[in-house]
């Protein structure tokens, strides 16, 4: 079968059997970014460690991780887990999947904790001080509903990011949808029209996802305006 034009009997074709990948391809979307949340508390707690050698580490860690490409990271991941002595054990393409891509995340989500922490004024801090609040409560019902709201649209842009970046997981035969539209294409000397179909369902996908985190965040910024607002009327009453 000549692969050179494009057929439209073989698009019908290989749509299911590309579509099959969309359920891995999905799982390890959520999975990783369950992780990458995760994970990005531990960037967050030693970030804030006050001791300058930790931070330092710490920084630069997450600056080399940040600065290399994810698949380098997966195909070392993936390669030199199993040579390693004395593990023990063995790690999935899935797993490492979850594991290179959630790490690799987590050092953005973690910023994106600091900086909705760092958002919370001073003045809030000292008054949870001042009312001789437990740390536990202090982070609970002061600094948390504070800092989480104005992360959520960049979490969510995140999560899209993530989203189009799996599918190179397909490299270390993770079964996602282009790993099966590789398979398709190999199998029928004919990639143009599998992998037309992997841009299609991740377009599909991700462009109302973004629609909607842009939503939400026109949504998120007017509400703080309009605290914001309210804050100054408050201010210039009391005075």
């Amino acid at each position: 079968m000549n692969g050179n034009y494009w057929s439209w009997e073989r698009f019908s074709e290989a749509f299911p059997y590309v579509l099959e990948g969309l359920t891995t391809t999905v799982g390890v979307t959520i999975s990783t970014f369950i992780f990458a949340m995760i994970f990005g508390f531990v960037w967050l707690f030693l970030r804030r460690i006050p001791l300058r050698p930790v931070n330092w580490t710490v920084t630069w860690i997450m600056e080399f991780i940040r600065s290399t490409p994810p698949i380098i990271q997966l195909f070392f991941l993936y390669n030199a887990w199993p040579v390693v002595p004395y593990v023990g054990v063995t790690l999935s393409p899935f797993a490492c999947a979850v594991i290179g891509l959630g790490v690799h995340f987590s050092t953005y989500i973690g910023e994106i904790y600091r900086s909705g922490i760092e958002s919370v004024g001073k003045g809030q801090w000292e008054a949870s001080t001042a009312l001789n609040l437990s740390l536990s409560d202090k982070w609970r019902h002061i600094i948390l509903p504070q800092a989480i709201p104005p992360t959520i649209p960049m979490l969510g842009n995140y999560f899209i990011i993530l989203f189009k970046e799996v599918p190179i997981t397909a490299t270390i035969s993770v079964q996602g949808i282009l790993y099966m539209a590789n398979t398709f294409g190999s199998q029928n000397w004919a990639y143009i029209e599998a992998l037309t179909i992997v841009g299609l369902i991740l377009l599909v996908l991700s462009y109302p996802s973004a629609v909607l985190i842009r939503k939400l965040e026109v949504k998120m910024n007017t509400r703080f305006d309009k605290n914001a607002e309210i804050k100054e009327i408050n201010k210039g009453v009391t005075s």
